[in-house]
């Protein structure tokens, strides 16, 4: 017989230290181990949590970017590295499942970097490893195209789990390619807030509206229960874009921002959204909820043409370099050396 998991989720509703990697890994630890004591089998945290959003790029010209790039490159984490192992030890350590948004880095280069999310199991180990594949609008000045290497749904004891980052939300052949993988629950990280205009403009982006018409389309289209979790303006983010002038503290204190939630398969919240000021946002879910739902659409099974629509996924990781193994040169030597040839006489 089938079982449907029964379990409590934690949206993590806080804010990075600043370009501080060391500091937010201390925080997300502590946070970890709040949010097991509380019950949660999961805490889900927000997009490039570690070691912030790279929110100067919607805020500048890109030539006054430089310092605040190299900032953020060196304080990109690395997949291993120091700072993922210490999250996967509070996450075996406490028992409970980490989903974290990441900046990567990379051995292969100074300047490449990644827009990631972590998934690690209650024992420590990475579950899956999603890269964004496309960054969003001025996030393209910072990050590469990821791959589908991580576009896969994991099965886990409290659940089928799949995750997008952001804007990869509002993409209905990445969405749908989670759904047609059984999945079951949906994480969704988002930044603090997203400038596109002048606050005091008409067509100023408000995150916290976007969040909700995403997160509550795939909910109620692929009948999941879908964790968002969105980060938080702090002090730590307003001093380092205090650096950029007036006017670019005031776009970012006065832009909408985001929200943290989780609804169900009918796209409403389950228990309280949360806006404003950082804190732990707690919601039980009951995974059996999900079957009524798809009598009505399930656009992976009955209610669809597959006789019409096919959706092909290229799941290569792409890496920099391919190297085949081989056998090498080979140098013998038995240990002793030939004398050279004898020369004529009079030749160098």
């Amino acid at each position: 017989m089938r079982a449907y998991p029964k379990f409590r989720a934690c949206a993590a509703h806080v804010s990075a230290v600043f370009l501080d990697a060391e500091r937010t890994v201390d925080k997300a630890v502590s946070l970890i181990g709040e949010a097991a004591r509380a019950g949660a089998a999961i805490i889900a945290f927000p997009e490039s949590f570690v070691p912030g959003f790279p929110i100067w790029a919607a805020l500048q010209a890109p030539i006054r970017g430089h310092d605040l790039f190299r900032a953020l490159a060196a304080q990109s984490v690395e997949v291993p590295g120091p700072e993922v192992r210490r999250l996967c030890e509070a996450a075996r350590r406490h028992g409970i499942m980490v989903s974290v948004g990441i900046s990567e880095a990379t051995t292969a280069s100074v300047g490449c970097l990644w827009n990631s999310n972590l998934l690690i199991g209650a024992d420590g180990a990475i579950l899956n490893h999603h890269r964004k594949l496309v960054p969003t609008f001025f996030e393209k000045l910072i990050w590469a195209n990821g791959d589908a290497a991580g576009l896969t749904v994991t099965d886990t004891p409290i659940g089928r789990i799949g995750m997008l980052i952001c804007g990869e939300n509002t993409n209905p052949l990445a969405r749908y390619a989670l759904m047609a993988q059984g999945e079951q629950v949906h994480i969704s990280s988002y930044p603090p807030t997203w400038p596109t205009r002048d606050p005091g403009e008409a067509g100023r982006y408000d995150l916290t509206a976007a969040i909700r018409v995403r997160a509550g389309a795939h909910a109620f289209e692929a009948k999941v229960f879908n964790i968002v979790s969105s980060a938080v303006v702090d002090a730590t983010m307003e001093a380092a874009i205090e650096r950029l002038g007036a006017d670019a503290v005031r776009i970012l204190k006065d832009t909408p921002q985001g929200a943290s939630m989780v609804l169900g398969p009918d796209a409403e919240p389950v228990g309280d959204v949360m806006t404003g000021d950082e804190g732990l946002l707690y919601a039980d879910i009951d995974v059996g909820l999900t079957v009524e739902p798809k009598q009505f659409h399930d656009v992976v099974g009955y209610y669809n043409r597959f006789d019409i629509f096919r959706l092909e996924v290229d799941a290569a990781p792409r890496e920099p370099i391919a190297i085949t193994a081989g056998e090498g040169r080979s140098y013998p030597y038995d240990g002793e050396l030939e004398p050279d040839p004898p020369r004529p006489h009079g030749t160098a």
